[in-house]
């Protein structure tokens, strides 16, 4: 299935300038949700999680939604190691 997202750009709530601060794109995020290592839950807040790939091999820490039907609002993404 493929995914849409909700990117937030707001300088102060959105998740752009959050994921920003880790170094991160939306490409990067949105890639590494189409190439899942493995899902889990965020221990901190509960919510669905990921572990994938970007492009170009690093592995991230995904804490998303899925808001409605196939739209993801990610909390949160960082670079980490499996």
């Amino acid at each position: 299935m493929r995914y849409e997202f909700l990117w937030d750009d707001d300088p102060d709530e959105g998740n752009v300038p959050h994921i920003a601060e880790h170094g991160l794109t939306p490409e990067d995020v949105e890639h590494a949700f189409h190439n899942v290592l493995r899902e889990t839950t965020s221990r901190s807040t509960g919510r669905p999680a990921l572990f994938g790939l970007t492009a170009d091999d690093r592995v991230l820490f995904v804490v998303f939604e899925e808001v409605a039907t196939g739209l993801i609002y990610v909390f949160t993404a960082y670079e980490t190691e499996e």
